[in-house]
């Protein structure tokens, strides 16, 4: 693992800082492949958004593009960009000009089974739901307590994710993953306007399949389709898409787009 903080190979981290103290933040995880990270203007623009939302000033892009680039230069790797907003006094009120700290990683590139891409995952309903707030809704903010309890909810190998529910009981997200719904041959995603993060790969699977002529339907979705459904996949910055093949007992049909996706991603 390398990590820069502010530019510096190896530095540390103020204890008052605000990233660390209050979540005071936001972050995003890239997969790189020979030394080129995949989407990265993507998760940039994300970046630039929620930054905007959070009012917290972000450093040039040039200067993230180089520490990317130096994070992890060359094979395959994860890396991720951390930028909170800073040091600042005790109390919630942030500081009025605020000094923001960044901390670029690179980390060795995670082997899952390769039967999740295959044989695809099961899955399970998790009981912790998450709050909506439309002015956090989309961003990838630091604040992941909600996926954190949920994740502990189970430490069965055989189950690769979680699916969860807001406080309304919609279907949101998986753990650590968007979610695609196939049911009549048509693709929908849970809206993602009042909680859960807009992800650069659901982004990327939305165009993949309306270029091959397969609009994705956003919008809120109950717990009950799910079983109706034919077939669940997931998607995120690492896997990928991964095919669903069973939800609390239900088996599903692997779907075939999942593989077709992979395959076109790997050209990326």
């Amino acid at each position: 693992m390398r990590v820069f903080v502010d530019g510096r190979e190896g530095a540390g981290i103020d204890p008052a800082d605000r990233g660390l103290n209050y979540g005071d933040g936001l972050f995003e995880t890239l997969a790189v492949r020979d030394g080129r990270a995949r989407f990265l203007g993507w998760h940039l623009e994300r970046l630039s958004a929620g930054a905007a939302q959070l009012g917290i000033p972000l450093p040039a892009r040039e200067l993230l593009v180089d520490e990317v680039a130096r994070a992890w230069p060359q094979g395959r790797g994860v890396v991720r960009i951390v930028v909170t907003r800073g040091v600042g006094g005790r109390g919630y009120r942030p500081p009025g000009y605020p000094r923001p700290l960044r901390v670029v990683s690179g980390w060795e590139w995670p082997a899952p089974d390769p039967a999740c891409w295959t044989r695809g995952v099961r899955l399970r309903w998790c009981e912790t739901r998450l709050g909506r707030n439309p002015r956090l809704a989309g961003i990838k903010h630091l604040n992941r307590l909600e996926q954190v309890l949920a994740r502990a909810e189970w430490d069965d190998p055989e189950v690769a994710e979680g699916l969860m529910m807001d406080d309304g009981g919609r279907v949101i997200c998986a753990t650590q993953a968007n979610l695609f719904i196939v049911a009549g041959g048509r693709l929908v995603t849970p809206a993602v306007d009042a909680c859960g993060v807009a992800g650069v790969m659901r982004r990327a699977f939305r165009a993949w399949a309306e270029e091959r002529g397969e609009p994705v339907v956003e919008r809120a979705v109950a717990a009950g389709e799910l079983q109706e459904a034919e077939s669940l996949i997931l998607t995120n910055a690492l896997i990928g898409a991964w095919p669903a093949c069973e939800l609390d007992g239900r088996r599903l049909a692997v779907d075939a787009r999942t593989a077709d996706f992979n395959a076109w991603l790997e050209r990326q």
